[in-house]
């Protein structure tokens, strides 16, 4: 029976060295309405296409930027948290300034989109494959609350989030950045790593492994240093086996190293940051005010380091955690020809489809003014950007035809943040973290429910 992910971070990285040591030697619509799926874009380029197949493989295309620093927090969409920010696509707000967004309850009430009564969560929402399906309700985006709960349509603002609202008001963000597969936590971040979830739909580790590797493994055929700093759960392991390689296994790095070769000026040239998934990933239950300090933590970092005239930051989300958006995912290019492993129960789909919008933006001094990226964006335009900057070879299909990043960043003039500007200090969770304790409030407030 494959391992869980809460089981993974219940026994730390040293519980899962020894798992892999056991393991074998690895090998390479319920309640949802039919709907019919945009067609799928045409795949242009294949596995091991270069961006510039003139040059050769670890050519720098981009040396402006010589540190990317990647940060993916968990299981929030795009309107839950940059919905009330006024920045891209968000929340439509009624005369009252309110979000006139709305799901049926399935007992003949409207529950309408409103602010979280605290910073704190309800654990009343879910993400996996069916829910996510019921959710999408055949394109009309209609199913999340008769999927789960209410809490469903909550959302945040500024006064829970005030570092990461501020991030994303001053610097880029992308208002059609989708996760890559409409389902949970480790199959997303495997698409960040791999290109691909090879199959998997839940948070389970399997002992299969991609067949063209995951791109650590291309950083380090090409000599290109990298980091994943980690808390307690390093991303590498969403491909367990690769905890049990060395070469893989010396890339992994405890979170407080990264703050000190940011504030050393020894970033690699690629660095992962991972929150504590147990407190600081925004996961729900959580209280978000400990991602939005570890957010702020990290960015701070990076812009008041020596490394931070040449990095661009890229931060986003792992998956729309079940909250609700309104922009129905569009069709994307199959990774490849691995099917969904479906169990009985599961909604028919397949990976012709992305996710749901999760938050996403840049941080750098090359990032454009006042600039909101309509491009279509998932996890895998960050495999592309790295692919771009290095001219590495594509792992997937998916990543081959993924758009980078580099739009949003602007290399024509002189930077227009290359002295740092002044964003709103992070929350600090310790003065408001008592709904820890005594609960999130009522979900869903009266005023949002709006009777048959």
């Amino acid at each position: 029976m494959p391992l869980s992910r809460r089981q993974l971070l219940g026994g730390g990285l040293v519980g899962a060295a020894a798992v892999v040591g056991a393991a074998a030697s690895p090998g390479s619509a319920g309640a949802a309405r039919a709907g019919r799926v945009p067609r799928r874009p045409r795949i242009q380029r294949t596995p091991g296409a270069r961006p510039r197949a003139d040059l050769a493989p670890g050519t720098d295309q981009v040396p402006q930027i010589q540190h990317i620093v990647v940060v993916m927090m968990e299981n929030h969409s795009f309107d839950n948290i940059l919905g009330m920010t006024g920045r891209g696509d968000g929340f439509t707000l009624g005369s009252d300034g309110l979000p006139t967004a709305t799901n049926p309850d399935g007992a003949g009430s409207l529950i309408r989109s409103f602010q979280m009564p605290t910073e704190c969560q309800n654990n009343g929402i879910g993400n996996d494959w069916k829910v996510a399906h019921e959710a999408y309700d055949g394109g009309t985006n209609q199913g999340f609350v008769t999927s789960t709960s209410a809490e469903a349509m909550g959302y945040f603002t500024h006064r829970d989030l005030p570092f990461t609202v501020s991030m994303a008001k001053r610097f880029p963000v992308a208002d059609r950045y989708f996760c890559s597969v409409m389902a949970q936590t480790d199959p997303n971040r495997r698409y960040l790593i791999a290109g691909t979830s090879l199959g998997l739909i839940d948070d389970s580790f399997p002992t299969a492994l991609p067949p063209n590797g995951v791109i650590f493994e291309s950083f380090n055929d090409h000599g290109i240093t990298w980091k994943d700093y980690y808390s307690n759960l390093p991303t590498l392991g969403v491909f367990l086996p690769l905890l049990g390689d060395p070469a893989l296994a010396a890339g992994l790095a405890p979170i407080d190293q990264f703050y000190a070769d940011a504030a050393s000026g020894n970033l690699p040239s690629f660095s992962l940051v991972e929150p504590n998934y147990t407190t600081q990933s925004e996961e729900n239950p959580q209280d978000v005010q400990f991602g939005d300090q570890f957010m702020g933590q990290v960015v701070n970092a990076v812009m008041s380091g020596p490394d931070w005239p040449s990095t661009m930051l890229i931060w986003t989300y792992d998956e729309h955690g079940g909250y609700y958006d309104h922009v129905p995912p569009p069709a994307a290019v199959p990774p490849d020809d691995v099917p969904p492993a479906l169990v009985a129960g599961d909604p028919p789909g397949g990976f012709d489809q992305y996710g749901f919008r999760v938050p996403a933006g840049v941080v750098s001094p090359y990032a454009r003014r006042d600039f909101v990226s309509h491009t279509v964006y998932d996890h895998t335009s960050i495999l592309k950007t790295v692919e771009v900057k290095w001219n590495l070879p594509a792992l997937t299909n998916r990543d081959a035809n993924a758009n980078d990043l580099f739009g949003m960043l602007d290399f024509t003039k002189r930077p227009a943040f290359l002295r740092p500007p002044h964003l709103h200090a992070a929350a600090n969770p310790v003065k408001r973290d008592g709904c820890l304790t005594t609960g999130p409030g009522v979900i869903p407030p009266p005023s949002a429910v709006i009777p048959a």
